[in-house]
């Protein structure tokens, strides 16, 4: 078993020690919202809360022990309940059937027995077999895994729309904090031609979107030292861009006119001026933080900027090549992602002063390519030559290459260091507003 943040080595102690503590994160996750929300949807375009407590351990079941292990699982009606989320183009999609929600009790009930199962399962069973293409590599075994990781990051998302009334303060979830900035850099960066791989390499875990390898040639380009941020974001919206046609797509002013949409969905504005909305609390707008905002808005300020968005193979250039035309595992070098890095695994609930971690920053001098907010790109999700469906799960990625999602790179302070790799490829519509997503300027 190999995986990028277990460089020596991945050992059945360390999927179990991995497992528990996913399982211990989503239980502190779930504990934000009051009870009373359990069946609500904080974000329209989602499922309501009680079909993510059953669905990290449903999908565990479903997908190791059932596809995987060719075992019986359960719960059957659960198990069909909480197979899969949505991702529906609009709030009118969504179909809401509280009445076909179990009773939280139940479904922790279900969430211990799958846990007593998994965890028997990773310390015992044959979860490693060349001849079972969802056992090579221990692939469902380790998918199980960062699925759990990837839904704590979209309950934040959730969570962050829930009313303050509705959610129990709790501190941050682990001690690593930033050193103050003093003072930063600003400009660009200019980023020589060369290379950049992406993809993942064969025989290391990696989601099916992560194969094969690709190798592209980069021309020259500069890029932003730093990502956007709200004081530099702040000043488009003064000077009126979101009702500058010129600057949008026809996606971009069709989501801004049909929602009557003025400024990032993150912001809000009183009679006492501009906030941002935080975790657990108003607080006056950070303008030295990054701004999350959409890949429509981001491209409309670029637009604004005589700039554009970075590529795919741009952002890999920036973030893993170096002056000597050789290339990273991560901007910072080779050792795994650790606190000092960057904004990430959950050390802060909100976004940080751009340029926090220096201990970060690539080769070329740029900050925050892993953590503080992913990392939009202006690449349409879809699969490298010569893709195939993963055996373990065949439908992760192929339902969103339909030319309305897009890559993100990097980590958001919500992603856990497991998640941080150079293939990882993140992906959202254009014009989704909810998630911990930034970006800069390239030339």
């Amino acid at each position: 078993m190999r995986h990028a943040a277990f460089p020596r080595g991945i050992t059945r102690e360390d999927l179990v020690r991995w497992y528990r503590a996913g399982r211990k994160l989503s239980k502190a996750i779930f504990s934000i919202p009051v009870e009373s929300a359990y069946y609500e949807r904080p974000i329209d375009l989602r499922n309501p809360i009680v079909f993510y407590e059953g669905h990290l351990p449903a999908f565990a079941v479903n997908t190791l022990i059932k596809l995987a292990m060719q075992q019986g699982g359960i719960d059957e009606h659960y198990e069909v309940l909480f197979a899969r989320g949505i991702d529906p183009d609009s709030a009118d999609a969504v179909k809401n059937p509280t009445d076909v929600w179990p009773k939280r009790n139940d479904v922790l009930r279900y969430g211990m027995q799958a846990d007593a199962m998994i965890e028997d399962t990773l310390g015992y069973a044959e979860i490693e077999n060349d001849s079972v293409p969802q056992l090579r590599g221990a692939e469902a075994a380790i998918a199980i895994l960062e699925h759990e990781q990837m839904h704590q990051e979209t309950l934040l998302y959730m969570f962050h729309n829930l009313p303050y009334s509705k959610k129990v303060k709790q501190p941050a979830l682990a001690a690593a904090q930033p050193a103050p900035v003093t003072a930063r850099e600003s400009g660009m960066v200019l980023i020589p031609a060369g290379i950049a791989t992406l993809g993942g390499e064969d025989g290391v875990f990696g989601w099916d979107n992560e194969f094969p390898s690709l190798r592209v040639e980069v021309p020259e380009f500069h890029v932003d030292r730093h990502n956007v941020t709200n004081g530099e974001f702040l000043q488009f919206v003064d000077a009126g861009g979101y009702r500058e046609r010129s600057l949008w797509s026809d996606a971009g002013w069709n989501w801004i006119t049909g929602n009557d949409i003025s400024h990032p969905n993150f912001w809000l504005r009183n009679e006492r001026g501009w906030f941002w909305r935080g975790m657990f609390a108003l607080a006056p707008l950070p303008e030295d933080c990054p701004v999350y905002v959409t890949l429509a808005e981001a491209q409309a300020y670029a637009r604004w900027r005589n700039a554009r968005v970075m590529t795919e193979a741009e952002y890999h250039r920036a973030a893993f090549g170096t002056p000597s035309g050789d290339e990273r595992q991560f901007p910072w070098g080779d050792e795994p992602a650790d606190p000092s890095r960057g904004n990430f695994g959950f050390a802060n609930w909100d976004p940080v002063p751009v340029g926090s971690y220096p201990a970060g920053a690539s080769a070329f001098g740029v900050h925050d390519l892993a953590g503080n907010g992913w990392e939009w790109t202006s690449t349409p999700f879809a699969g490298f030559p010569g893709f195939q469906p993963m055996a373990s799960y065949p439908v992760y990625s192929t339902d969103f290459f339909d030319g309305e999602h897009y890559v993100l790179k990097g980590a958001s302070p919500a992603t856990s260091p497991e998640l941080i790799r150079r293939s990882f490829r993140n992906w959202f519509r254009g014009t989704y507003p909810y998630l911990y997503a930034t970006f800069r300027c390239a030339q």
